[in-house]
């Protein structure tokens, strides 16, 4: 496995694509989940009005409400994770880099292994990455201080990296069943921005649909999952209930469809000829 995981570090050191699009994330990243009072300051200077509320004094980046709204909209940024992993399965079949590790004697358990590591390291990274822009950002616009308020609510941040796991593995099974990874990214991209959000709203809110079985099947759907790990968290500055913890039932599903995804990714792999 070790040999396995040099040569994935060997594959992606001196690759500009993989560079690019770490720190095209890192950028989103800051940008979306740390931009919110640069947001409210121009709402502010184009007379916005929120019933004679000045939009800079909402708290968003008040400990520990800020752990749930900086993972909220980081995850919007995970995408990109998914390209970077997308690319780097593509490389490996397109340049028979696996077909030549296995001839090499690394197995496909090794092969697999590296690949989750691979994923686990940027999941951590950003999770990392994440906590530190909230530290930063807290420390600068908070009205909290006690350590007692920093430090709760970082279940969010597990959430987090959980969510960016199951994603990335998500991608990793796609490129390994599609081959081809400028479709991989746009029919992710579509699926996630498009296609499930569209029929997430028609099965939850068309009367035909609505309290039925399909509007409980939503809660299983790949990204819809993801998302009820970490619920819009904006509502609470306008009085309105929000969940800010993390259900059992949500953990759960997540959990499951990682599980899904690395079966079926084991499965290719035992099945595909790669010799």
């Amino acid at each position: 496995m070790i040999d396995a995981i040099k040569l994935e570090w060997l594959k992606i050191k001196n690759y500009r694509v993989f560079w690019i699009l770490l720190g095209m994330y890192l950028f989103a990243l800051t940008v979306i989940a740390s931009g919110g009072v640069f947001f409210l300051e121009w709402l502010k200077s184009q007379g916005a009005d929120f019933n004679g509320i000045d939009p800079t004094i909402v708290p968003i980046y008040d400990f520990p409400d800020i752990w749930q709204n900086m993972t909220y909209l980081g995850s919007y940024a995970k995408i990109f994770l998914a390209f970077i992993v997308i690319i780097s399965v593509n490389n490996d079949v397109t340049y028979n880099t696996l077909r030549q590790n296995i001839i090499d004697g690394i197995s496909k358990k090794s092969y697999l292994l590296s690949k989750l590591m691979f994923i686990a390291l940027l999941a951590s990274i950003s999770t990392l990455f994440l906590f530190i822009n909230g530290l930063i950002t807290g420390s600068i616009y908070s009205h909290v201080w006690e350590s007692r308020f920093i430090f709760d609510e970082l279940e969010f941040l597990f959430a987090y990296f959980l969510d960016i796991v199951v994603y990335c593995s998500l991608a990793f099974l796609l490129a390994l069943v599609i081959k081809k990874a400028g479709f991989v990214i746009v029919l992710l991209f579509l699926y996630s921005m498009m296609f499930e959000p569209i029929l997430s709203a028609i099965l939850t809110n068309a009367p035909y649909f609505r309290d039925t079985f399909w509007s409980e099947l939503v809660a299983f759907f790949p990204v819809q999952s993801l998302n009820n790990l970490i619920t819009v968290p904006f509502g609470r500055y306008v009085f309105m209930e929000i969940q800010d913890y993390i259900p059992f039932k949500t953990l759960a599903i997540a959990l499951g469809l990682l599980v899904i995804y690395l079966w079926s990714v084991i499965s290719i792999l035992k099945r595909r000829d790669l010799k």
